[in-house]
């Protein structure tokens, strides 16, 4: 995937976003692999040097362009539901406001028709009872329908995908060793030492445990043991229209059961697609994509699909992303 080598003062992409350099794309990918790499180690596989690189990350998150955050991974027993909800022309702005205060909704886009709201609603339990799906959406008039899809199966979530621009050696370099096979229970103070990361995944030993309270020995002990766990990962939040991917599409695609899995995993991994997800209904393959424009679009749909046993497939721009996982 090419990006524009424009700096980050440079010329603006479509919309006016200004897109950042190729070396500031670089830093971002690589800090995706491992959003606490080591100056030093990013400056060796990067081939810049190392205050090079603490002058781009500084100036990179000095004015929020780049967030890095710590993240516990989500509990086993928490569940999504994907929502599609049409509405009155007039209405969109109001009812998906409201959606987006829910707590339980991470994630929400609205169309660039302005007439449908996507969202997914995290639930937990086998079968909850959906106040929300079964009451509340229903009995709003603004309402004209709503589809909802269980979702059976996380192929890609948002914070497992990589910016295309580092080498397969590059890429190598900077992923972390797997995770133990091991899980537990994360306890207070585990917790505590994550909430201090969310705010800046970069945060060193000595200043979570400042925000803590806990010793700092203690602090390196366990974060140690989270990230060998695999119950702490680090996540880059970025605006993908500084990366040059300028076209947000959600794509439902219909699939014989037996070869779902498989499509599921190979589009996955495609790097235009940010997020996968198999789940219930006709539609029971979902992907969230992140573009340059519509050609690129375009050439997903009409080549990228192909020969992979799809039946049908429905696309949905977003005219704008509510709500996003921050």
């Amino acid at each position: 995937m090419k990006h524009s080598e424009t700096g980050r003062g440079g010329v603006p992409g479509p919309g006016g976003t200004a897109v950042l350099s190729a070396a500031d794309q670089r830093l971002v990918a690589a800090l995706q692999y491992d959003g606490r790499a080591a100056a030093e180690r990013l400056a060796h596989v990067l081939g810049m040097s190392t205050h090079e690189v603490h002058r781009r990350l500084r100036a990179l998150t000095r004015d929020g362009t780049v967030r890095i955050r710590g993240r516990l991974e989500q509990p086993g027993d928490l569940g999504a539901v994907q929502l599609r909800i049409r509405v009155l022309r007039g209405r969109l702005e109001q009812i998906a406001a409201v959606l987006a205060a829910r707590e339980d909704i991470p994630f929400l886009d609205v169309s660039a028709a302005g007439d449908e709201i996507h969202a997914v609603q995290f639930t937990r339990g086998a079968a909850p009872h959906n106040r929300l799906l079964l009451q509340q959406l229903p009995a709003t008039s603004a309402v004209t329908s709503v589809e909802a899809q269980t979702v059976l199966h996380v192929f890609r979530q948002s914070g497992q995908w990589r910016l295309d621009v580092l080498d397969p050696a590059e890429r190598q370099a900077l992923t972390p060793a797997p995770a133990a096979a091991a899980r537990r229970e994360p306890d207070e103070a585990d917790r505590a030492i994550a909430a201090a990361l969310a705010e800046d995944g970069r945060l060193s030993a000595s200043g979570v445990a400042e925000r803590t309270g806990h010793p700092a020995s203690t602090v390196r002990r366990r974060l140690a043991a989270l990230l060998a766990d695999g119950l702490l990962r680090t996540e880059v939040l970025v605006d993908p229209r500084r990366l040059g991917l300028h076209v947000d599409a959600n794509v439902w695609l219909q699939l014989p059961p037996d070869r779902l899995d498989a499509v599921g995993r190979t589009l996955a991994a495609h790097p235009a697609v940010h997020g996968a997800l198999a789940g219930t209904g006709r539609n029971n393959l979902f992907l969230a994509l992140w573009l340059p424009d519509t050609a690129a679009l375009y050439r997903f749909l009409s080549e990228d699909l192909t020969g992979l046993g799809i039946t049908a497939a429905e696309t949905f721009l977003v005219g704008r992303a509510v709500k996003r996982p921050d």
